[in-house]
């Protein structure tokens, strides 16, 4: 075991004491893990917007102050009693989502929707005993989404953290633990467009460029763009898409005009921004007959979904998606595994990089929708 197993380590953390603020380089107290925790040396970590969301909260409940963070790649620092599959000096990816083993969820294989481990942005405590393992001077301080790892040591449950092979470069398969899998998952996982197919991705951030990355590989002919923000197309030929459509350029519903190109509609579509107008336009915007429309992008809590039955009727599919419909432990080691064979390019993902103490410049980046990915040195 390593010679701080079973202590408090002291270590820098960034923390954000109250909602928009820049976060603030502190020195925390990390408790050891407890019965079935990890307690894991985080060596690189990346923004997701998601991140930003709870950081703003707006329409998300406050909880501060907090360690943010959830896309990162670390090693195994020691671990808390009943953890078998982990060791320390392992390699792992903490992921926002985990597998237990043994629900209903984990044992079915059409899941990944683990009732012990599934995401809950709320709690800001470990499920064991209901506590922090991270406090500045005795004052606990909020976990996010069973992570945290804006911290140079972070505790996890064992069921989040996918072990993954040492040979892969944390700094760059770190974005394999949230956006990235999310996005390639929805693609090759649950929306399969066959070779030589047409696919629309709704919404080209990180999480839309990955899911038009797995139409990319799995051979779609046409891929089609649609987002606001025209100066995201260019970027976005990188990652497979050949056409591209600004809903902002038509006086009819994109939905329409998708059909209008495609003769009838694609046969899949992808929806990566949150947004019900999207959604409906993605579902609507797939062909009858055959048309499989994916939902990525999470809604505001009020939002409801319209459509005319007559839709479904005509044999177009609706389908959503929970990290890809990728089980943590059990699939994650294998997308990192494509990585290494150069079936999966993740550079290119990848648009910049800060150290630890430059932290909020990650924040301005992407607030100003210059990044796609900005990695976070420890």
């Amino acid at each position: 075991m390593s010679n701080t197993a079973g202590q408090v380590i002291k270590c820098k953390a960034a923390v954000a004491w109250e909602a928009g603020k820049p976060l603030v380089i502190e020195e925390v107290e990390v408790a050891p893990p407890q019965a079935n925790e990890v307690r894991v040396k985080i060596l690189f970590t990346a923004l997701c917007h998601t991140d930003v969301y709870f950081w703003e909260a707006k329409g998300q409940t406050p909880l501060f102050p907090r360690i943010f963070g959830h896309e990162a790649g670390g090693v195994v620092e020691s671990v808390g009693e009943g953890v078998k599959d982990l060791q320390p000096g392992d390699h792992v990816l903490p992921v926002f989502t985990g597998e237990c083993g043994d629900c209903l969820h984990c044992k079915s294989e059409e899941s990944n929707m683990c009732d012990l481990l599934r995401i809950n942005t709320d709690r800001g405590v470990m499920i064991s005993d209901g506590k922090s393992r991270f406090s500045i001077k005795g004052q606990p301080i909020h976990h996010f989404v069973g992570t945290s790892t804006f911290s140079e040591y972070t505790v996890v449950h064992f069921g989040c953290l996918a072990k993954i092979n040492p040979a892969a470069p944390l700094d760059k398969v770190c974005v394999l633990s949230c956006g990235i899998s999310t996005g390639l998952g929805a693609t090759l996982n649950v929306a399969k467009p066959k070779k030589g197919s047409s696919v629309a991705i709704f919404g080209l951030g990180a999480v839309g460029l990955a899911a038009a990355e797995g139409a990319r590989i799995l051979g779609a002919s046409r891929i089609i763009g649609v987002d606001l923000n025209p100066a995201r197309f260019e970027e976005a030929k990188k990652f497979g898409c050949n056409e591209f459509v600004n809903p902002k350029d038509h006086s009819k519903p994109v939905q329409e005009v998708i059909a209008g190109m495609t003769d009838g509609g694609v046969d899949r579509s992808v929806e990566c921004t949150g947004s019900i107008q999207a959604m409906i336009s993605a579902f609507e915007c797939v062909h009858d007959g055959w048309g499989v429309a994916v939902l990525v992008g999470v809604p505001n809590k009020d939002d409801a979904f319209k459509t005319h039955p007559m839709n479904f009727l005509n044999e177009r599919t609706l389908k959503g998606t929970f990290f890809g419909n990728y089980k943590t432990r059990t699939d994650i080691p294998g997308v990192v595994e494509k990585y290494l064979k150069k079936e999966l390019e993740l550079e290119k993902f990848i648009t910049h990089s800060v150290p630890f103490g430059e932290i909020n410049k990650a924040f301005e980046y992407m607030l100003k929708g210059e990044s796609i990915r900005c990695i976070i040195r420890m």
